[in-house]
């Protein structure tokens, strides 16, 4: 079978960004064949009104991009501990309410997570997390329409989707959970709009 190459778009403060980012860490930590791309992408400056300055620019939103700045650093910087840290920041915001957009806060996950947080600030520091932030985030607008959290990108096709369930342990679960919405951009086209007028309990 041929590895499936995607993409998929990241907010910390989504909560069902959180959902989709822990299915796939866990089905790829349960072997799923899978090349990834985790693309982050500001609620902040979709939210930026036309003509206002984008959130790049604006000194006052700085802090909104912090933790995405952080977490990009590791990406890019130590990749074999990316998958932690992002889970970190995710479980800080939506299981301990914790505020993302404080540095010592954002500091404290990455130690946590075995990174020296001096070092991973002094790459953010130095302006090429941000720049990638900016670089992602405006590519998936333009080339995608995306407009939210969290989106799929395969090829050609961008959808936006939502999952109600946590993986909760089970990597064999969370994997099939990716392979249905993968399946679906694959094979059915044809389905634009599927969703439940109420949520099941």
């Amino acid at each position: 079978m041929t590895k499936r190459s995607f993409a998929v778009t990241y907010d910390y403060r989504c909560p069902f960004a959180r959902n989709v980012h822990e299915h796939v860490v866990a089905g790829l930590g349960a072997g799923a064949d899978w090349d990834v791309v985790f693309s982050p992408f500001s609620l902040t400056q979709a939210h930026v009104e036309d003509g206002a300055l984008p959130v790049w620019e604006d000194q006052a939103k700085a802090s909104h991009l912090l933790a995405t700045e952080a977490g990009l650093a590791v990406r890019d910087n130590w990749p074999d501990r990316f998958a932690d840290v992002h889970l970190a920041l995710f479980a800080a915001r939506h299981d301990e309410a914790r505020d993302l957009r404080d540095e010592a806060v954002v500091r404290d996950i990455l130690r946590g997570a075995g990174l020296d947080d001096n070092e991973v600030f002094e790459a953010v520091r130095g302006g090429a997390p941000h720049a990638t932030f900016r670089k992602e985030h405006e590519a998936a607008v333009a080339g995608h329409k995306v407009f939210g959290v969290p989106t799929f990108v395969m090829g050609e096709r961008a959808v936006f989707v939502r999952v109600l369930t946590r993986p909760n342990g089970d990597g064999a679960g969370a994997r099939a959970t990716v392979d249905h919405v993968l399946d679906l951009m694959s094979d059915h086209a044809d389905l634009n709009e599927f969703k439940h007028t109420t949520i099941p309990r």
